[in-house]
């Protein structure tokens, strides 16, 4: 087989990197892997011999590959990576989304990929220019979640829009915007979509003018939040409230 190259954006490929992020590739997504890479320390242990009975059960090869290892997660203690096909998936306009507009950090992509999945959501939307959502940093930082959600990518919000059809937008912003209890006086729908914006500029003003801007109050002693924790805060607060009407 053809020699791993250190991972690239043009690559039709991609790294699941550490036992957990590979298990769940392996689990959800075995049609996607290539191959498994297994370090040689990792022989003997419980995850990495339970990775290679996956692979060797879906007839996935399976290699020692202790540089390429180090090459690809940068350190010394990856013992085990999948390597996996690039696919993304049309979101099902029925259910909820999350949307986040151009974000630039690989771990707040991961960590809301992780919380959309435990809260229940299945369909996340990236709007570019935005970080790679199959870097390995994402994927790890996702703790594998990435191959459990439908996720795609977007050049503008507005083609999402059009594709997507009627909706209820929450775009997460201080312009015209209401605090999140007061948006959760009404009834909510599956049709919704959840927006967040870049780290440090937050959502351009124009997405004042669309659905109902929602804000997470806090104290004067913060200017604002993280990212995936007020992603998390709206994911949640929109998802207690859903299943309050039910």
């Amino acid at each position: 087989m053809p020699s791993l190259s250190g991972y690239r954006s043009d690559l039709d490929y991609s790294y699941a990197p550490g036992i957990f992020p590979s298990m769940e590739c392996l689990r959800y997504r075995p049609e996607q892997v290539r191959r498994l890479l297994i370090h040689p320390a990792a022989e003997g242990r419980e995850g990495a011999d339970r990775l290679v009975e996956l692979a060797r059960a879906n007839s996935i090869r399976v290699e020692t590959a202790e540089r390429a290892l180090a090459r690809i997660s940068g350190k010394e203690n990856c013992y085990a990576a999948a390597v996996f096909e690039k696919r993304e998936e049309d979101p099902d306009p029925e259910k909820p989304h999350v949307l986040l507009h151009q974000p630039g950090d690989s771990g707040n992509v991961g960590t809301i990929l992780r919380t959309a999945l435990g809260f229940g959501i299945e369909d996340v939307i990236l709007i570019r220019p935005c970080v790679d959502l199959f870097d390995p940093r994402t994927v790890r930082a996702s703790m594998g979640s990435l191959f459990r959600l439908r996720v795609r990518m977007y050049e503008t919000f507005e083609e999402y829009r059009r594709l997507m059809g009627e909706r209820d937008y929450y775009p997460f912003m201080l312009d015209a915007s209401v605090p999140l209890a007061q948006a959760l006086e009404k009834p909510v729908r599956s049709r919704r979509t959840l927006i967040f914006g870049n780290e440090g500029r937050g959502l351009p003003p124009e997405f004042a003018g669309i659905g109902q801007p929602v804000r997470i109050p806090s104290n004067d002693r913060v200017d604002s939040l993280n990212l995936a924790v007020a992603a998390g805060i709206g994911i949640y607060a929109f998802l207690d409230k859903a299943g309050r009407q039910e």
